[in-house]
C-alpha cells in the first residue's frame, strides 16, 4: 500500500522540487501537479506530487499519520481523527 504524505515546498527547480514533511526534506518530481510556488503544501507519493492541497487537508492528515505511528508502536491515537468525530 501506497500513502500519500502531506509536503511542503521549499524551492523549485523545473519540474523538480525540494520539499519537507516538517522533520525531513526530499527531492520530488512536479510533473503530475504543474507549476506551484514555494510554500504550496502538496501530496507525496513515492517521490512526486499527486495532488496539492491545503495547509488545513495537511494538518489533518499528519495528524492521522502521525496518530497510527503511535497505535503501531503501543499508544494510542490520540485526537489523530478528531475532524471525523466531529461529524453528525
Amino acid at each position: 500500500m501506497c500513502v500519500g504524505v502531506p509536503l511542503r515546498i521549499l524551492s523549485v527547480d523545473g519540474i523538480a522540487a525540494l520539499a519537507t514533511d516538517g522533520t525531513t526534506e526530499e527531492l520530488i518530481d512536479l510533473s503530475l501537479v504543474g507549476d506551484v510556488p514555494v510554500g504550496t503544501w502538496v501530496l507525496g507519493f513515492l517521490g512526486a506530487a499527486r495532488e496539492v492541497i491545503t495547509q488545513e487537508e495537511a494538518e489533518k492528515i499528519t495528524k492521522a499519520l502521525n496518530g497510527l505511528r503511535s497505535l503501531m508502536n503501543g499508544g494510542d491515537l490520540g485526537a489523530a481523527f478528531e475532524d471525523l468525530e466531529q461529524r453528525a
